[in-house]
């Protein structure tokens, strides 16, 4: 029973389970305010091709108005409670069936069942302002158990929120020169592999977008973190399978039930 991943950069991918297209936190910008994008080609219209979108949390490169206007009339589209009011560019997109979702809530989609679950980042849209939406990741099941970590720190109740799951999708790096609280570096990643203990592992959330004019600081923060993940991983879960994607590259995983 297979399930397909494709990666388009960023935190952006397709998951594929049971003839079903679901598309994460979709990003489809050559640039976003200070950040250009610098690996992978722009993806082709196909890519915004999905029956649901999943947004993790508000923040503009992971809630991105204008490549949300893009996906097809009747997606559905989950995102965290409370985020139309934080964003009313959200309630203009009038073409999309969207469900506000909180930790512990599920939903289904065709053959997919699609739970939220906590996340350890701040799920504001602007640092400042009265409305608060919960960090969101979400739990993927059809054919396969996959989960899309969204942007998160680890946290105590990680294994036991996602469950056992056959895929981890997990942020590995960010878009600038250092990494704040609420966020996966490699190591902390590869910490994650443990307490999951998926069969399969893919890194996402590096080497796409960097800040316009810092290409020489710390270069090695937007280069290095998939590969730091693979070596970690090894260490620390060398029996979770990782599979580092280049940007618009797919995997096949088969999945034993």
């Amino acid at each position: 029973m297979p399930v397909e991943i494709t990666w388009w950069g960023h935190a952006t991918c397709t998951i594929e389970d049971s003839n079903m297209r679901v598309l994460t936190d979709p990003l489809f910008v050559n640039r976003l305010a200070h950040l250009r994008r610098r690996r992978g080609a722009l993806p082709s219209a196909d890519a915004r091709r999905a029956e649901v979108a999943l947004v993790s949390h508000l923040h503009a490169d992971h809630l991105h108005i204008p490549s949300l206007a893009r996906l097809a009339p009747g997606t559905r589209l989950l995102v965290p409670r409370g985020a139309p009011r934080a964003v009313p560019g959200l309630r203009r997109l009038a073409h999309l069936r969207v469900t506000e979702m909180a930790p512990g809530d599920g939903t289904v989609v065709g053959g997919l069942t699609v739970r939220a679950v906590s996340a350890r980042h701040d799920g504001r849209r602007l640092p400042v302002g009265p409305h608060r939406s919960p960090a969101l990741g979400y739990v993927v099941e059809g054919e396969a158990r996959t989960y899309f970590a969204g942007d998160t720190g680890l946290f105590d109740s990680m294994a036991e929120e996602v469950g056992p799951v056959d895929v981890a999708l997990l942020p590995v790096g960010g878009w600038g020169p250092c990494l704040g609280a609420g966020h996966l570096d490699a190591r902390r990643a590869a910490e994650a592999l443990v307490r999951l203990a998926p069969r399969s592992a893919v890194p996402v959330h590096y080497g796409t977008y960097w800040p316009i004019g810092m290409d020489a600081v710390r270069p090695h923060e937007f280069h290095a973190p998939g590969d730091e993940f693979v070596r970690l991983a090894a260490r620390y879960a060398p029996q979770v399978a990782v599979h580092k994607l280049r940007h618009g590259e797919g995997i096949r995983l088969e999945v034993a039930r």
